[in-house]
C-alpha cells in the first residue's frame, strides 16, 4: 500500500504529538532545501517564536547536555537530552535536525551548518509561510523575552526590538524580561508595538489604583484592576481565535520589583479558568490558545488543571521541542508546545477548524538556519541602522576562544565559568556566584570573543557587581534555595532558570533530595572545606533586592578577557551529582556522577 506525501506528513505529526514517533519528523527533508517545505493543512496557521533575547543577527546556540527531570518529570519532555532526545522524537543522528535540537558534536556541526536565527532570516521564513497560507490565514505570536539580551536592546531600552517585531509582523506578545525595564519604559514600548500585548496574570496593586500613573494606557483594565489586556480576539482563516496572555509568574521574585512597583504577578490558575470560561461564553471563539511565559513544566501542569484551552504556546525555559505534548484534563485535551530560544526556531501549527471546534492539526518546529534562508533586505537595513551607533564598542575583539564557550544546562557552562573566573580574579575573591540564566549565545573554538558576545551573556538592567564577605552557611543557603527552585517536584514552585553558577567552589548535589538537603561537601578549589561559621570573600552580580555598588559585569568580564588574550577553561566548577544515573536528562557530563 502506498500513501501520499500529505498523508505521510499527517501520520508523522500525529505520532510525534503522541510521543511515539518512530522516525524523524524531518524525514522528508533529505536535502537541506526541503527543510522549510511545510505542506498546507487546515484553514489557519499559528506561528510562534519565543525567548529571542534581542538577537537581531544570526548566532550560534548550543543546546543543553543537562536538563534533569526529577520525580514525575523523569524521562519526559523537555527533560531529555542528546541521543535520548533524538530517539524520543525519531530524529536521525548526524543530520541537520539533530544539530538543531541537540548539543551532539556541536562544534563540528556548527561549522558545517552555520549560524541560526537572525531577524532578517526569520522574516524571510515568516513571509514565505504567510504567502503559502494566503492573506489573513496566519497569526504570529511572540512569547516574550524579546526586549532583553543584547547591547543594543540595553542601550535603546528595548525599543530596537519593538521596531524589529513590528517589521517582522508580530500580532500578539506577552512578557517577562520586558518587565526589567522601568514601568514607564514598558508602557512606552507597548504603545509603540503594532500588535497586542496580553497578560491575564498581571494586576495593579490595590493601594496603587487610586493614583495609578498609567490610567490613560489603553491596555489598563480599570474594572478588573489588570495592568494589561488579558486576551485578544483575532480573525484568522475565517475563524475566531482567542489568545490569552500569561506573563512570567515569578517576575518580582526572579527580577527586581523596584522597576515595576505597582504590578503583581503569579500563576493565577483560577483567574485563567475564569477568562477561558468568559471568552468561550461571551466571544464565541472557534479556538482558545494561551500565549505563555510560564516555562514548560508549569504549562504542563496548568494544562492538566485549567479546562477549555486548545493549545498552550510556551516559553521561558528555552526548550526546543519538535512535537507538542498532549495533556488530558477534566474536559478534554490541550496541546503544549515550547519553541526554544534566541530566534533559533519558528513553531508552525496548522489547524483544521470546523463548526467551532479544533478537528485536527499538524505541527513543525522549524530551525532557522541562516545559510538556508536569504535575509530580508529591509530587515537587514533596519538592523544595521540600530547597531551603527554602537558598532565600534560591540566589535571590539577581547580574546580568542580555544574551546566552545556556551551557557545552557542545569550547571556551569563554559561561558558561565569565564564570568565566574573574571569575578574572582578582577575582584580578588575566593568564591564567585553568577545567576543561572538560560540566555546567552555560543562562541566556537578559534573565534574572537567580542564585546558583542560578552553583552549577549551579561546584558541586564541590574548588572552591577559586588565583593563582600559571606559565611559558609550563607553560601550553602543560596545554593539550596536555587536548587529547590530548579528541582522541586512541584512545577508551580519552580521559577525557570538553572542552578547558580559558581567559581572557586566545589560541592556535591543530590537533585532528588528534599529542601535544604541537596547540597553537601562544599570546598574551595584547593580542597579547603567550607565551614558554616567561617567567612569567605565572595564576588557576584545581578542582585535582585537592592542595587550593588560595583561596576557592570560586562566591564569586569571585558577586563579579564583583555588580559587573558586566549580562553581555555582550566577547571569547570560543576558539582558531583547523586541519584542521576540513568536519567535521560543528562549526558556527557563534565563533572562526576556518584550515583
Amino acid at each position: 500500500m502506498t500513501i501520499s506525501r500529505r498523508e505521510f506528513v499527517r501520520l508523522l505529526s500525529l505520532a510525534g504529538a503522541a510521543g511515539m514517533l518512530p522516525r524523524s519528523v524531518f524525514a522528508e527533508a533529505k536535502q537541506p532545501s526541503d527543510l522549510y517545505e511545510v505542506p498546507k493543512f487546515g484553514n489557519l496557521t499559528l506561528l510562534h517564536m519565543t525567548d529571542c533575547h534581542a538577537q537581531l543577527n544570526p548566532v550560534y546556540f548550543r543546546e543543553p547536555n543537562v536538563n534533569l527531570g526529577i520525580g514525575p518529570a523523569f524521562g519526559k519532555a523537555p527533560h531529555i537530552v542528546g541521543e535520548a532526545l533524538l530517539k524520543h522524537f525519531g530524529i536521525a543522528p548526524g543530520t541537520i535536525e539533530a544539530h538543531a535540537f541537540s548539543y551532539l558534536d556541536f562544534a563540528e556541526a556548527a561549522e558545517k551548518y552555520g549560524t541560526v536565527g537572525g531577524f532578517a532570516h526569520l522574516k524571510t521564513l515568516v513571509d514565505r509561510i504567510r504567502a503559502e497560507r494566503g492573506d489573513g490565514n496566519t497569526l504570529l505570536m511572540d512569547g516574550g523575552d524579546t526586549w532583553q539580551g543584547s547591547g543594543t536592546a540595553y542601550w535603546t531600552r528595548g525599543m530596537d526590538m519593538v521596531g524589529a517585531t513590528n517589521r517582522l509582523g508580530v500580532d500578539v506578545m506577552t512578557g517577562h524580561w520586558e518587565f526589567t525595564y522601568l514601568d514607564t519604559e514598558v508602557i512606552k514600548n507597548i504603545e509603540a508595538f503594532n500588535g497586542d500585548f496580553v497578560a491575564q496574570n498581571v494586576k495593579v496593586r490595590e493601594e496603587a489604583l487610586f493614583d495609578y500613573q498609567f490610567e490613560d494606557f489603553g491596555g489598563f483594565q480599570e474594572d478588573d484592576g489588570l495592568a494589561f489586556n488579558p486576551y485578544t480576539i483575532k480573525e484568522v482563516g475565517g475563524s475566531r481565535v482567542a489568545v490569552i496572555g500569561q506573563a512570567f509568574p515569578y517576575t518580582p521574585i526572579a527580577n527586581p520589583q523596584r522597576f515595576i512597583p505597582d504590578w503583581t504577578f503569579g500563576i493565577q490558575d483560577q483567574r485563567m479558568q475564569e477568562f477561558v470560561d468568559k471568552v468561550r461564553d461571551e466571544e464565541s471563539p472557534d479556538l482558545v490558545v494561551v500565549l505563555s511565559h510560564n516555562g514548560m513544566d508549569v504549562d504542563l501542569k496548568m494544562a492538566s488543571r485549567v479546562t477549555g484551552i486548545d493549545a498552550i504556546f510556551g516559553g521561558h525555559t528555552h526548550d526546543g521541542m519538535p512535537a507538542p505534548t498532549i495533556v488530558e484534563n477534566a474536559s478534554g485535551k490541550t496541546l503544549v508546545t515550547n519553541a526554544g530560544s534566541n530566534g533559533k526556531f519558528l513553531g508552525v501549527m496548522d489547524l483544521d477548524i470546523k463548526d467551532g471546534k479544533l478537528r485536527d492539526y499538524r505541527y513543525r518546529l522549524l530551525p532557522v538556519f541562516s545559510n538556508l534562508l536569504k535575509p530580508n533586505a529591509e530587515m537587514v537595513k533596519y538592523i544595521e541602522e540600530q547597531r551603527a551607533p554602537y558598532l565600534d564598542k560591540l566589535t571590539e575583539e577581547l580574546a580568542t576562544a580555544e574551546e566552545v564557550l556556551y551557557r545552557r544546562g542545569n550547571f556551569n557552562g563554559t561561558f558561565d565559568q569565564v564570568i565566574c573566573d573574571a569575578l574572582r580574579k578582577v575582584n580578588d575573591a575566593q568564591v564567585s556566584l553568577s545567576p543561572g540564566f538560560r540566555w546567552g549565545t555560543t562562541v566556537l573554538p578559534g573565534q574572537k570573543i567580542t564585546m558583542d558576545n560578552v553583552m549577549d551573556q551579561t546584558c541586564i538592567t541590574y548588572p552591577e557587581t559586588y565583593r563582600r564577605e559571606m559565611s559558609g552557611a550563607d553560601i550553602k543557603a543560596i545554593l539550596e534555595d536555587v536548587c529547590d527552585n530548579l528541582f522541586n517536584a512541584d512545577p508551580y514552585v519552580q521559577q525557570g532558570g538553572d542552578m547558580v553558577r559558581v567559581g572557586g567552589l566545589d560541592y556535591v548535589c543530590d537533585p532528588a533530595a528534599g529542601m535544604g538537603k541537596r547540597v553537601s561537601e562544599m570546598q574551595l578549589d584547593d580542597g579547603t572545606k567550607i565551614e558554616a561559621d567561617k567567612t569567605y570573600v565572595v564576588s557576584g552580580w545581578a542582585t535582585v533586592g537592592s542595587q550593588s555598588p560595583g561596576e557592570p559585569i560586562w566591564e569586569t568580564v571585558a577586563t579579564y578577557l583583555r588580559d587573558a588574550k586566549t580562553v581555555k577553561i582550566d577547571k569547570l566548577n560543576t558539582p558531583k551529582l547523586k541519584n542521576v544515573k540513568g536519567n535521560p536528562g543528562i549526558a556527557d557530563y563534565d563533572g562526576q556522577i556518584l550515583s
